[in-house]
């Protein structure tokens, strides 16, 4: 098969795919085509897209590719789709945080990070599934561990949990003492809103921030 028929096929596999799609999947499917060369056939039509103007891109997001909407294009998306993007509370944020940096982590742990009661939050990561039950730590008790997803991964835009932006990274996004207080962005976020949202443990008066732009096609009422 040649090359161009190669990259039409991919770019119709990684359309129809409900979730992102690893390389050894298309591999898999895609004749003549290794796992290690699908990156390059992937980075071409990438390339192709953003010299078309296209209104769709292709994203390396939880281990593998889908094809999104273009971020500028988001809220028109909505409209016609009619959904509300994806929110989670300043407290939900604040939690999910403390599970991807610190993985596999406890109920407890969390608690002590953030200094208040964190069940009724890590429930509702858990029904949103960003967050998932990864085993129970060996002590007495055997608490509760909890780990992110790769709903997670793909909703923030992250290929891997390595690319998380590091704690020093994040430092230099704070506002510095005595400088004016802003409310900085965490990652693939979009603006923080002070609208109200159904978010998982929101509480009132909490801000709710919005996921990033979603994939180009989306059947149900919230982010894949």
């Amino acid at each position: 098969m040649d090359r161009k028929r190669q990259k039409q096929l991919v770019e119709a596999l990684i359309v129809a795919a409900p979730e992102p799609l690893p390389p050894r999947r298309i591999a898999e499917v895609v004749p003549e085509l290794a796992a290690g060369e699908v990156p390059e056939l992937v980075d071409e039509l990438m390339q192709e897209h953003a010299q078309q103007g296209r209104g769709f891109e292709i994203w390396k997001v939880a281990g593998g590719y889908q094809l999104r909407t273009r971020q500028e294009l988001a809220e028109f998306v909505r409209q016609l789709l009619r959904e509300r993007p994806l929110r989670l509370s300043r407290a939900a944020l604040e939690t999910l945080a403390v599970v991807a940096y610190k993985q596999p982590v406890t109920r407890a742990e969390v608690e002590q990070v953030r200094g208040v009661e964190a069940g009724p939050v890590l429930r509702g990561l858990v029904e949103r599934r960003l967050v998932r039950i990864a085993g129970h730590r060996d002590v007495p008790g055997r608490p509760v561990l909890y780990a992110t997803t790769r709903r997670f991964l793909e909703i923030f835009g992250l290929g891997r949990l390595d690319d998380l932006p590091t704690l020093r990274e994040i430092d230099e996004l704070l506002p510095q003492p005595g400088a004016a207080a802003s409310q900085p962005e965490l990652p693939g976020e979009s603006a923080v809103s002070a609208e109200s949202a159904e978010s998982a443990g929101e509480a009132p008066g909490e801000v709710a921030a919005e996921a990033p732009a979603m994939p180009a096609a989306e059947a149900s009422g919230e982010a894949r």
